[in-house]
């Protein structure tokens, strides 16, 4: 079963991989990065700040401690599961990379996938009903970025479903529990003179 398993993952892969071009090869190769999507981080930022103002230092706290946990998961996962990436499998050939970039030795699970759905669930769950189309952009974006590990041949679908599993679980907890931390209203001095 699991030797199945992996023949479709592999060749799930080789199709998917295999759907490159030399635009799209610039697009995903910049699209894993971090900087190009600087933009993006500071509407993030600036929407958390406008919408909880001095509790935004919280929301911030949580969300980097959620990108910490998910990111060092998946290092215990690759250290555990040790399932060399594509680019470091014996014997597969057919592999399209970008600029040469191969990745770690390890690829179970994606921190990429897992660490970007994470970040949309959490900003999803605690700026719900903020802005149209929200929840669309920021999945969209996280399938964006897991996909382009697929594309530069650096990780396995199955990897990215995986990545994904745990990602849904960690934003999704990191989120209400930001929501309810911050949700909470310190006790207030009584006034004398005037019922609590």
């Amino acid at each position: 079963m699991i030797e199945t398993l992996k023949s479709v993952d592999q060749h799930l892969f080789l199709f998917l991989n295999g759907l490159h071009c030399p635009f799209f090869d610039v697009v995903m190769f910049y699209g894993t990065g971090t900087l190009i999507w600087l933009p993006l981080y500071l509407f993030l930022l600036y929407a958390v700040i406008r919408r909880y103002s001095w509790q935004a230092i919280t929301v911030m706290l949580f969300a980097a401690l959620m990108i910490m946990f998910s990111d060092q998961l998946s290092n215990v996962f690759k250290d555990w599961i040790m399932r060399p990436r594509p680019t470091h499998e014996p014997g597969l050939q057919g592999i399209h990379t970008v600029n040469g970039y191969t990745g770690g030795q390890y690829g179970f699970y994606s921190a990429h996938a897992s660490t970007n759905l994470a970040i949309a669930l959490f900003m999803i769950r605690i700026l719900s009903n903020q802005y149209r189309y929200f929840t669309l952009l920021m999945l969209s974006w996280a399938f964006f970025r897991a996909y382009t590990r697929i594309y530069l041949g650096v990780h396995y679908p199955g990897d990215v479903l995986a990545g994904w599993l745990a990602g849904a679980l960690i934003g999704w907890c990191f989120g209400m529990a930001c929501s309810w931390f911050v949700s909470q209203k310190p006790a207030g001095r009584s006034v004398p003179g005037k019922k609590p």
